[in-house]
């Protein structure tokens, strides 16, 4: 008890020192700790982009290709489906609920895409969170148009908007537009931190629509334009989709017919389940965990460092006190013990401060996390990893004070006495 009172007169008697070290500890330790839960987030929100979706069934390509064109923007499709195997696939006895998606042009940089009153209905991300809509409403009309979170805000559109489409551009300004046939904006959807916040979406009739005139992709002369008000929605028959999203009635029927459409007959089709291929393309993006993980790491010896060069210079302050104690029968031992307590209760309130900060930090900034960076934290403040983390901060911190306390044992008891000038 006696040595737990020296220890803790000796940090309170270098204020300002141990006040720089247990903050340089501090950062060290909510660093360490926020990569790793920023790390679980991230997986967390990237695997559940999209949930409750047994099958994504597009154009036979490749499974990472077709998981990135209909959840995450990224990139086009090899091909089409046709509508004739759409309507098959969506009456299958197995079938549940389907969303069908038809991409392709893009408004500004953000992408369009045409579906139907089953998006609002049955799309879910982040386990059982719907699509809903801050402002307005659906789609329901041939022109109508309603515009993610991240849209409305940078293009600062509001209800009743219009909106010219470019026609075969996903990014960037477009340079032929369907400039003859603006869309309306109906709807803002709420904020979902994922790629729903950067889309636009339209009727699978006006996405058609929108190209009556246009043959072979080329624009229309001025004699073959189409006026916008002579199309109507029930004479509109839709001829392709890009892909499209299913759930099954059983979660035993998936495999099974996931093998029947990616060996469909008619034309060639490929059917990942969004979960499997999610979670194999977040281990091939391990190499930034692993980065970001050796920088957290280096931070936190920098503050083992900061520590060590405090306590170093502290020692050489302290030489006379050590031998003053050493002289009244402290035994070399003790002195040790003295010192590794201090580093120990050092590490300690470096470490409480750190998971403080971190904690705080994180529940403060949640919401503005979620929706920024799709951040989604849920789950346990702490994993076992990071319990672990925190437990070799603590070992780590007593080791380090072992390197002073061994030093003060080998100074000679006349060198802490005699006077230096």
């Amino acid at each position: 008890m006696i040595f737990l009172r020296l220890a803790w007169k000796s940090i309170n008697n270098r204020r300002l020192t141990t006040g720089l070290t247990i903050a340089s500890i501090a950062l060290s330790t909510a660093l360490l700790l926020s990569v790793e839960r920023a790390k679980r987030a991230a997986e967390e929100g990237f695997t559940q982009t999209i949930s409750q979706t047994d099958l994504i069934v597009g154009a036979r390509s490749g499974p990472i290709n077709l998981i990135l064109y209909t959840v995450f923007n990224m990139g086009n499709a090899t091909n089409n489906i046709s509508m004739e195997t759409y309507e098959e696939l969506k009456k299958h006895p197995s079938v549940d609920w389907t969303i069908p998606y038809s991409l392709g042009d893009g408004h500004r940089g953000f992408r369009v895409v045409g579906t139907d009153e089953n998006f609002y209905q049955h799309y879910r991300f982040r386990g059982d969170q719907s699509v809903e809509l801050q402002q307005g409403a659906a789609t329901q009309g041939l022109w109508d148009a309603v515009i993610g979170s991240d849209v409305a805000r940078e293009l600062g559109y509001q209800l009743g908007q219009k909106i010219v489409i470019a026609h075969g551009v996903t990014k960037g300004q477009g340079i032929l537009m369907h400039d003859d046939k603006p869309f309306t904006v109906v709807g803002v959807l709420k904020s979902t931190g994922t790629a729903l916040d950067r889309s636009i979406y339209i009727t699978l009739e006006g996405l058609e629509g929108l190209h009556i005139d246009w043959q072979n992709g080329a624009m229309p002369t001025a004699s073959q334009v189409v006026a916008q008000a002579s199309i109507k929605k029930e004479d509109i028959k839709i001829k392709m989709i890009t892909a499209f999203f299913l759930r099954t009635k059983s979660r035993i029927e998936t495999l099974r017919l996931q093998r029947e459409i990616n060996t469909y007959k008619e034309e060639p089709l490929l059917a990942i389940i969004p979960g499997v291929t999610l979670s194999e393309l977040w281990r091939g993006l391990g190499y930034v965990e692993v980065t970001l993980r050796a920088i957290a790491m280096m931070v936190v010896v920098v503050g083992l460092v900061a520590m060590l060069i405090a306590l170093l210079t502290g020692l050489n302050e302290r030489r006379r006190e050590m031998a003053i104690l050493r002289a009244l029968g402290a035994s070399p031992q003790k002195i040790v013990a003295l010192l590794v307590l201090e580093s120990t209760t050092l590490t300690l309130l470096g470490v409480a401060v750190g998971v403080v900060v971190q904690v705080v930090v994180f529940q403060v900034l949640k919401d503005w996390l979620e929706r920024e960076f799709g951040l989604y934290l849920v789950g346990s403040v702490f994993s076992v990893r990071e319990f672990i983390e925190i437990s070799s901060m603590l070992v780590l911190g007593a080791l380090v004070g072992l390197i002073p306390a061994v030093r003060s044992m080998r100074l000679a008891l006349k060198d802490g006495l005699s006077l230096k000038i």
